[in-house]
């Protein structure tokens, strides 16, 4: 029976493609030599690191991966900005920011908050490269959203880092906010409540997040003590039921790639891959994530953010059965094939009779035939970027305005007098309280800093809370 959807094997010496959106992604894993050559020349002459997401096109991913020049990072938003203000004090003296705006945003604002100002962050496009869960968070759903937060007993705000900067200081005017990822919300959530017992929680702006948090807070409260406890030691089914009641989520925000991993898709997927390990992002749709946090308790997969899902796949590498081929379906953005495709064929010289087959969840109708006979076709249909009722393309159409002629472009004008303004990240001039946008929305990103670092909420952000509450 023909599979129904394409697949990407990967082994120790290789890769083979099965499907025309596989063989897209699998022909840039191994990149041409002179762009690689070239872009590497190009880094060094200009002195400048890039930080760039998982996301990127597979293309301009297996160029940066093959360079030599030691400042590039390919993560998850979570370390971008931190891998920057390294890669400045190590003397580089520009970076470019490979992502969405607001990634740029978090960039320069962790540079200024690092105190250097002197280093310049730019993006590949002059014109926005936007995000529709970041214009979620801008709408005026969202601000009302916020007005009801403030208004409620002890509130803190869990806002998702896929928002710009304006969004974090407006919010954080409002109400005390705590910036988030997909990797360190669970944590987050249930150590805010772990402190704060009493808060009223609200989380936004990822919709599907919401409800995943909720489904699986909603499942801890069915589970015993000691299981909870080994989630987060101060928890209980008591707490667990308790913070239940005080955790809201907004239900007008989505990512329009993770949003295509609905019904349909599941159905196939327990149909016809059964056996499967299956990886879910926590902003994809309710039954998607579901059906992972169902085999994540089987122990065939994942559910969390894109380093999660990276670091799974490997350890199901590192415990497969000689001669296994094992099966993973990669429930995020398709960009993350190019990491996972690199780590794997790495793990696999050590074993080479284990093949690892990477599984996209996407429908033949979601491939555009083009009239270029190196490349005779490429993700997404005729229209653009988009996607079919069976399927997605699970391609991000900003995402990949990050292209590798966008990037040597902007490295090229590095090199001349062209203005460089128009690349820079939005510079807001508004004021809040006597404070640049940047200065406060700078401020809940600080705080999941001293999360990260400490394990607890600093007392800084608590006495906010308590604080506001006492002045309501």
């Amino acid at each position: 029976m023909t599979a129904a959807f394409p697949s990407l094997v990967i082994r120790a010496d290789g890769f083979s493609a099965e499907g025309a959106f596989a063989e897209a992604q699998a022909s840039f894993l191994d990149p041409d030599p002179e762009q690689v050559a070239r872009l590497d020349a190009l880094l060094r002459a200009r002195n400048v690191g890039v930080v760039s997401h998982f996301y990127m096109d597979a293309e301009l991913q297996g160029v940066l991966y093959a360079c030599c020049w030691p400042h590039i990072h390919i993560s998850d938003s979570l370390v971008m900005a931190d891998r920057g203000v390294e890669m400045v004090r190590q003397g580089v003296k520009n970076v470019v920011v490979l992502g969405v705006d607001f990634m740029a945003e978090n960039v320069r604002a962790m540079m200024d908050a690092a105190a250097l100002p002197q280093a310049g962050v730019y993006r590949v496009a002059a014109q926005p490269i936007g995000c529709s869960l970041a214009e979620a968070a801008e709408s005026r759903a969202y601000a009302a959203y916020l007005e009801r937060a403030s208004r409620s007993m002890n509130p803190l705000h869990v806002v998702y880092i896929n928002t710009s900067l304006r969004t974090k200081a407006h919010a954080h005017q409002m109400i005390p906010t705590l910036t988030c990822t997909s990797s360190n919300v669970v944590q987050s959530v249930l150590q805010a409540f772990a402190q704060e017992p009493k808060i009223n929680l609200w989380f936004g702006p990822d919709t599907y997040m919401g409800e995943n948090l909720r489904a699986l807070f909603e499942g801890l409260a069915t589970m015993d003590d000691m299981t909870i406890a080994a989630l987060h030691p101060a928890h209980d089914r008591q707490s667990i039921r308790d913070l239940l009641g005080r955790f809201h989520y907004f239900e007008q925000g989505t990512c329009i790639v993770h949003h295509m991993f609905g019904d349909e898709v599941v159905r196939t997927l327990r149909s016809q891959y059964s056996n499967a390990h299956i990886s879910a992002h926590l902003e994809v749709p309710g039954s998607m994530f579901l059906l992972a946090l169902e085999c994540q308790r089987e122990g065939r997969g994942v559910v969390g953010s894109t380093a999660n899902i990276l670091n799974y796949v490997k350890s199901a590498v590192d415990k497969a059965a000689e001669g296994e081929r094992i099966s993973v379906v990669l429930g995020t953005e398709a960009g993350m094939v190019t990491a996972l495709a690199r780590a794997v064929r790495a793990l696999l010289r050590q074993r080479p009779s284990v093949e690892v087959e990477i599984v996209f969840p996407v429908a033949a109708e979601a491939i555009s035939s083009t009239q270029d006979p190196e490349f005779p076709v490429i993700p997404g249909v005729a229209g653009g970027e988009g996607c079919s009722v069976a399927g997605g393309c699970a391609t991000c159409p900003f995402m990949k305005m990050n292209s590798l002629d966008a990037l040597m472009d902007i490295l090229e004008r590095m090199g001349g007098e062209q203005p460089l303004a128009a690349y820079e990240p939005r510079c807001y001039g508004e004021r809040l309280g006597g404070k640049t946008v940047a200065e406060v929305g700078s401020q809940p990103i600080l705080h999941m800093r001293d999360f990260q670092r400490d394990g607890v909420l600093s007392v800084a952000l608590l006495d906010d809370i308590r604080g506001r509450t006492r002045r309501s």
